[in-house]
C-alpha cells in the first residue's frame, strides 16, 4: 500500500496537542505522512517541538477559526485563555467546520485521527468518505470510569481503587451541569457508539491492562494503546544550564520537582501550604510556581514573607517553563509533586521518578488513584473542605525523599519504566497495523 496520509486533529489544548504530536512522530517513524492540524497560535509553539528529521513527514496545517470580537487569534488556544472564554473557544472551533471540510477536500487524507472533544470532525470526514478514528489523550482507568457513570450508571465501577472523594464528586457534577448547559444540539454525543471498531489511547498495557479490557467491554470498541510520551533526545538549552548545574550539586534522589502543569494554578491558600510544606520538609526542591496570564505576581508577594531567604540554596523557585524531561531524568531528582495530569504522570513513570500526587480536578484525581494503586505514588489528601495542609506535605516529602517509602516507590517505578520501554515499540507497531488495515477495509 502507498504511504498512508493521516490528518491529526487534536483539541486546542497543550495537554492534547502534546500526545497527538507524540503519536504523529511514532507514525512518521513507521512511514506514514502526517498532516498536523491546529490553529496558527498552537502550531507556532509546536514547531520547535518537531525535530529536524520529521521536516518532510510531519506537515503543519493551519486551521483558521472565525474571528469573534471577544476571541482574537492569540486566544485560539486554551493556553492562557481566560476561563470565561472557554465556551466561546469551543463555539469558534465548531464554527470552523467549513474550513476543516475544505482542508480535507484539498489534502484528501486516507484517515483522520480526531479528538473526542471534536466529535463533529468525524462526521465531516465521513461525509467525504474518509474513515476517522478517535485518539483519547487520557488513560483507560479514567475513560472507563466516566463512561461507566454516563452510560451505565446502574453498574458499579468494578475497580474500587479508582473512586472520587465527596468534594471531587461535587465539583464534577457542577462541571457536567455547566457543560450540558453550554452544549449545542448538534455537537454529537461524545460517547456515541458509531460503527468505528478501534479507538487509540495514550496508555500501555504495562500500566492499565485491566482498565483497557474494561473499556473494550463497556464500549464494544477495540482499545489500541499507543504508549506513553516518547522522549525526544534531551537537548542542552543554555537558559537551563544554571538550573541543571545547581541540581548537579545535590545528592542522588535528594531533590523534589514541584510542577502543576501548564494550565492549572494553585489558589493563594494552596500556594502558601505548599511553600511551608517545602520549607518544613528540609528537602531540596525546584518549584515551578506559575500564575494565570494577566495575574502574574511578583514572587515576593505571592510566597510567605521571607520564604526565599529562609530556604537559601536548598531550593529554586521559577516562574517560567522548566525543562521537565531534563529535571526528571536527572539522578538528583528523587520525587515529583504533580497535579497528575496524564502526560505528566506518564512522563514521570517513563523516567522512573515516584510521584507525590496533588490532584486538582477533571481526570487528575483518578490518575492519582491509579498511580497509587500501581505502587509508585503517595497522595496528599485534601480535607473535607478541599484544603491541603503543610504538615502532611512536609511529612510525605520526607518519606519519599529520605525514607523507606521513597526506596520502595523508586524500586517499583523503575521496574514499571523498564517494562514500558520494552513494550513501547511493539504496541505502536500493532497500532500502525490496525490503522493500515482500517484504511484498506474502507477502500474496499
Amino acid at each position: 500500500m502507498a504511504t498512508l496520509r493521516v490528518l491529526m486533529f487534536p483539541f486546542l489544548a497543550y495537554g492534547h496537542i502534546s500526545p497527538y504530536l507524540n503519536v504523529a512522530k511514532k507514525l512518521a517513524d513507521r512511514g506514514f505522512l502526517i498532516y498536523f492540524c491546529s490553529t496558527p497560535i498552537n502550531l507556532k509553539s509546536t514547531i520547535n517541538k518537531i525535530p529536524e528529521k520529521y521536516a518532510d513527514s510531519i506537515q503543519l496545517i493551519e486551521l483558521h477559526l472565525p474571528e469573534l470580537p471577544q476571541l482574537p487569534p492569540h486566544y485560539h488556544t486554551t493556553n492562557g485563555l481566560p476561563p470565561n472564554l472557554n465556551h466561546i473557544l469551543q463555539k469558534a472551533l465548531k464554527m470552523s467546520e467549513p474550513n476543516f471540510s475544505k482542508i480535507l477536500q484539498n489534502l484528501k487524507p486516507d484517515l483522520v485521527i480526531y479528538d473526542i472533544l471534536q466529535q463533529w470532525a468525524k462526521r465531516v470526514a465521513n461525509e467525504q468518505n474518509i474513515p476517522a478514528v478517535k485518539l483519547i489523550t487520557s488513560g483507560a482507568a479514567v475513560f472507563s470510569y466516566f463512561f461507566n457513570i454516563l452510560k451505565k450508571p446502574e453498574v458499579e465501577f468494578p475497580f474500587p481503587a479508582i473512586y472520587l472523594r465527596k468534594i471531587e464528586q461535587v465539583r464534577l457534577s457542577e462541571m457536567v451541569a455547566k457543560s450540558n448547559k453550554e452544549k449545542e444540539p448538534d455537537d454529537g454525543d461524545l460517547l456515541a457508539d458509531g460503527n468505528m471498531q478501534i479507538m487509540l489511547m495514550s496508555t500501555s498495557r504495562t500500566i492499565e491492562a485491566k482498565y483497557i479490557d474494561y473499556c473494550t467491554e463497556l464500549t464494544n470498541w477495540k482499545v489500541v494503546p499507543v504508549g506513553p510520551p516518547f522522549q525526544d533526545p534531551i537537548t542542552n538549552d543554555a537558559d537551563d544550564m544554571e538550573l541543571i548545574d545547581w541540581l548537579g550539586t545535590k545528592d542522588e534522589n535528594s531533590t523534589v520537582f514541584v510542577c502543576f502543569g501548564s494550565e492549572y494554578f494553585l489558589s493563594k491558600e494552596d500556594m502558601e501550604e505548599v511553600a511551608f510544606g517545602l520549607e518544613l520538609s528540609n528537602v531540596n526542591f525546584i518549584w515551578v510556581a506559575r500564575f494565570p496570564k494577566g495575574e502574574e505576581k511578583n514572587f515576593e508577594d505571592a510566597l510567605p514573607k521571607g520564604f526565599l531567604e529562609r530556604i537559601g540554596e536548598r531550593g529554586r523557585v521559577l516562574d517560567k517553563f522548566a525543562p521537565q524531561p531534563r529535571i526528571l531524568n536527572h539522578p538528583s531528582t528523587g520525587g515529583f509533586i504533580s497535579h497528575c495530569g496524564w502526560n505528566s504522570a506518564m512522563e514521570s513513570i517513563d523516567f522512573g521518578v515516584p510521584i507525590v500526587a496533588m490532584p486538582m480536578h477533571l481526570d487528575q484525581p483518578m490518575n492519582a488513584r491509579l498511580i497509587v494503586e500501581l505502587g509508585i505514588a503517595v497522595e496528599i489528601v485534601r480535607d473535607d473542605d478541599g484544603k491541603i495542609h503543610r504538615g502532611e506535605i512536609a511529612e510525605t516529602l520526607r518519606g519519599v525523599i529520605t525514607g523507606k517509602t521513597g526506596e520502595n516507590l523508586r524500586a517499583k517505578v523503575r521496574d514499571i519504566s523498564k517494562n514500558l520501554k520494552s513494550i513501547r515499540d511493539e504496541e505502536m507497531d500493532v497500532a500502525a497495523q490496525e490503522l493500515i488495515q482500517l484504511c484498506r477495509n474502507s477502500n474496499k
